[in-house]
């Protein structure tokens, strides 16, 4: 099983198109986020993590998603079973709780069983005075 695409995001819907096709219609996908107030702060980002399954694959694995910052761990790690019918794509919904001492880029480090690391970055702004 292999990542395609990973992105954070605010909205996610599925529809069947014509032809019982399906549609991923993504909304809101972002790179950097304001802060929801002064630091420190915790946020809690929506990673939306794009899979594909080779047809002589069993289906099932595992995804593991490490926050990390200037290149280390932050502590923040999900893992999660992954069911995918061989031939066929699907997605998971990552949600982490990080907490942050002041503006930075988080890197949310993406893996499937021990398979290479897809790497989204987060950038997270100091809130502009109003």
């Amino acid at each position: 099983m292999e990542i395609i695409a990973a992105l954070f995001l605010e909205h996610l819907e599925m529809r069947q198109a014509e032809g019982g096709t399906a549609r991923l219609d993504l909304s809101g996908v972002h790179f950097s986020l304001n802060a929801p107030g002064q630091f420190p702060v915790t946020i809690q980002p929506h990673l939306m993590v794009l899979l594909r399954c080779p047809v002589d694959h069993q289906g099932l694995a595992a995804l593991e998603v490490t926050f990390h910052s200037d290149g280390e761990p932050m502590g923040v790690r999900n893992v999660q079973p992954v069911s995918v019918e061989p031939g066929k794509f699907g997605y998971n919904l990552v949600q982490a709780t990080v907490e942050l001492a002041g503006p930075m880029t988080i890197e949310a480090h993406c893996r499937v069983d021990t398979g290479a690391v897809t790497t989204v970055p987060l950038t997270v702004l100091e809130q502009s005075p109003q």
